[in-house]
Formats: C-alpha cells, sequence, structure tokens
C-alpha cells in the first residue's frame, strides 16, 4: 500500500457496477492524491487499473470475512444502493438502512480514523417522519451514519447528476437527458451536479478540506472546486 507520499493511501467504494460509483471509481483512479483502491462488488465491475483491487463478495449484510482485507482503509465512498420503487418500507429497510449500516459498522469497529461519505439524494428526511417512504429511510440511514464512532462522515445529497461521457454504467434515463443538462443547468443549478464533481468533491472530503456533515448539489460542487483550482 503506498503511504507518505499520496493524501490518501487507500480509498474503498462499493457500489462501482452502478453509475454512480462507477463515476467516483474513475475519478479516484485519476487522481493523484488516491493511493490505492479497493472496490467491493457482488460481481465484477469490469474495470483494471494499477491501484485498483477488487475483492467480490455475495453477502453485503456480513462482510466479516473482509475483515483483514479493509482494515487499514483511509477513507470509503458508499455509493451502493437500490431504487424505492415496487420495494414497501421494510423491504427498503433492510437493502438500505440495515445493509449500509453493518457495512459502515464494521469499516468504523476496524478503521477508527476512516472518513465516509454516503450517496443519499435531494429531499432527503432528516426528521424521519415526513411522507415520502425513500426520504425517511434515507434520513434514518444518515442520521445513524452520522452517530457510528467515524473520523468523519459526509451525506451526499445530490439531484440530477450528469453523468461522465463514456462509462458503462449510465442509466438510460440520464442517456435520454444529457441534452438537456445545459439549459436546466442554468435555470436550476441548486439541483444539478456533473458525476465528476461528485467524485472530486469526496475526494476532497477525504483529504480533510470539508467540514460540512450534509452536501446538497450547491456544496457539492462548491467543494469539487477545490480540486481544479
Amino acid at each position: 500500500m503506498p503511504t507518505g507520499a499520496k493524501a490518501i493511501p487507500c480509498v474503498l467504494i462499493t457500489g462501482t457496477t452502478g453509475m454512480v460509483g462507477e463515476g467516483v471509481l474513475h475519478e479516484c483512479l485519476l487522481h493523484p492524491e488516491i493511493g490505492q483502491v479497493i472496490v467491493v462488488n457482488r460481481k465484477p465491475c469490469g474495470v483494471t487499473h494499477p491501484k485498483l483491487t477488487e475483492i467480490i463478495h455475495a453477502d453485503f449484510f456480513d462482510i466479516t470475512p473482509l475483515h483483514e482485507r479493509l482494515t487499514g482503509v483511509n477513507a470509503c465512498f458508499f455509493c451502493l444502493g437500490v431504487t424505492s420503487v415496487g420495494l414497501n418500507e421494510a423491504q427498503y429497510t433492510r437493502l438500505t438502512y440495515e445493509l449500509t449500516l453493518h457495512v459502515a459498522g464494521k469499516l468504523a469497529e476496524w478503521n477508527p480514523s476512516l472518513v465516509l461519505c454516503y450517496v443519499s439524494g435531494t429531499g432527503t428526511d432528516s426528521t424521519e417522519n415526513g411522507r415520502s417512504m425513500w426520504a425517511r429511510v434515507k434520513g434514518r440511514t444518515e442520521n445513524a451514519l452520522l452517530r457510528l464512532p467515524l473520523h468523519k462522515a459526509h451525506m451526499f445529497r445530490p439531484g440530477y447528476i450528469h453523468p461522465t461521457k463514456g462509462l458503462r454504467n449510465t442509466h438510460r434515463y440520464y442517456r435520454a437527458l444529457t441534452w438537456l443538462y445545459p439549459p436546466l443547468n442554468k435555470l436550476f443549478p441548486r439541483y444539478f451536479v456533473t458525476l465528476r464533481e461528485v467524485g472530486l468533491a469526496m475526494i476532497q472530503t477525504a483529504i480533510g478540506n470539508v467540514d460540512a456533515t450534509i452536501l446538497e448539489s450547491p456544496d457539492i460542487r462548491r467543494t469539487a472546486q477545490l480540486a481544479v483550482r
């Protein structure tokens, strides 16, 4: 594992077979201040790189067997998630709250100096009492993560995420809206970010340049700018 020369020797990313995780991985592999990148997936992400180590692990409800391989991680970019469409609250809670807290709890136990970035979404309900099921569950998840004994935790709440050209896991929905991004971004900039900005902002939080615990789209954009000055 690289030490000394890199600002962040080792980053763990989950969800790299999805659009957001793939984009964050892309930025980490390009970034000069990231040393090693570990990804944990249920299936191969299809990316190879000298910095990258991929661990295939089927059961995210039990990552205890990965203890030795995930000890020494400096930051975790948690991009793993599911849509609430077609799920009831109990099902969505298990796949969002319970799974996330198991993984994050183990990582906090193994790596007390860990910085965690969790991808939530615009509209997340921190009160946990609103009408929207997904927003309540995401809010409950965020609140629980912020109570973990981590060095720092940052909740990312992007709205529309403009995809990075050339990546393979972009949803059809996002591809269809690509042409609308420039005018809509000008009209409603507070709800739009690029996938590159999400990745760069996560890297900046891991480096230690950010204190905010909740980052909405404008915060994500401003934080990403710290990386390109």
